[in-house]
C-alpha cells in the first residue's frame, strides 16, 4: 500500500429496509457477495499500474464477516445517523491523503471512477461524480482534513448532498457513464442485474 494517494471506503452500513434488512453488501450476485463485487471494481484505482489503495468497509453489523474481505469499521455515532457518519468515520480512520467513498449496492462503478475524480480541479476538498441527470453523492473523493467537519454535521444529521454543498463540493462529469450507476436495492433489482450485466461482467 506504500505510495497510495488514496483510501478507498465501502458504504455498507443501510439498513436495507427494500431487502427486508438483509445486510445489502453480503447478498449473494453471481455466487459472490455483492460486496466483493464493489471491492474488485478497478475504477477504484487510479491506474492499473498504481500502488493498490488502501481498503475499509464501513459497516453497523457483520462486522467479523466484513473482515475478511477489507479492514472494517463502524459508525461512531450511536443509532442510524445515514451515510454520512460512515463517510465521517472513514475520515477519520483514513491515513492517506484523500478518501474515495463508494455505496456497497453498486457492483459495476464507473471503470475511471478515481481517476477523474482525482484529477478534478486543484481545490476543491470534495469532488463528488455526476451522472449527466443528477449528483451522486456516495461516490466522492474528500481530503482527509474533512473528517472533524464531518462528523459535526453527521452529529446533526445533515444529509450528505447538504454537507457537500456547504463544504463548496465541485460536481465532476460522469454522463456517459450513466448505466454504472445504477445500484441494487431490491430482490427485482438483483434479478435484473444478472440477466443483464452478470454473463457479462
Amino acid at each position: 500500500m506504500s505510495g497510495a494517494t488514496h483510501t478507498v471506503a465501502v458504504l455498507a452500513g443501510g439498513a436495507a429496509t427494500r431487502l427486508d434488512g438483509r445486510d445489502k453488501g453480503l447478498v449473494p450476485l453471481g455466487g459472490r457477495p455483492l460486496v466483493d463485487w464493489v471491492l474488485a471494481a478497478p475504477g477504484l484505482r487510479r491506474a492499473p499500474e498504481d500502488p493498490a489503495p488502501p481498503l475499509l468497509i464501513v459497516a453497523n453489523r457483520n462486522l467479523e464477516v466484513y473482515a475478511r474481505y477489507a479492514a472494517t469499521i463502524h459508525d461512531v455515532l450511536p443509532g442510524q445517523r445515514g451515510p454520512l457518519a460512515g463517510i465521517a468515520a472513514a475520515l477519520a480512520a483514513c491515513r492517506t491523503d484523500w478518501l474515495l467513498s463508494v455505496p456497497v449496492d453498486c457492483p459495476l462503478p464507473p471503470p475511471d471512477l478515481a481517476v477523474r475524480l482525482l484529477d478534478a480541479p486543484v481545490g476543491a476538498a470534495i469532488r463528488v461524480a455526476h451522472d449527466g441527470v443528477r449528483r451522486q453523492p456516495l461516490f466522492a473523493l474528500y481530503a482527509r482534513a474533512l473528517a472533524a467537519p464531518a462528523a459535526a454535521a453527521a452529529a446533526e444529521q445533515t444529509g450528505v448532498h447538504a454537507w457537500q454543498d456547504a463544504m463548496g463540493a465541485v460536481e465532476v462529469d460522469f454522463g456517459d457513464r450513466r448505466v454504472h450507476f445504477d445500484n441494487l436495492n431490491t430482490p427485482s433489482d438483483f434479478a435484473a442485474f444478472r440477466e443483464r450485466f452478470a454473463p457479462h461482467a
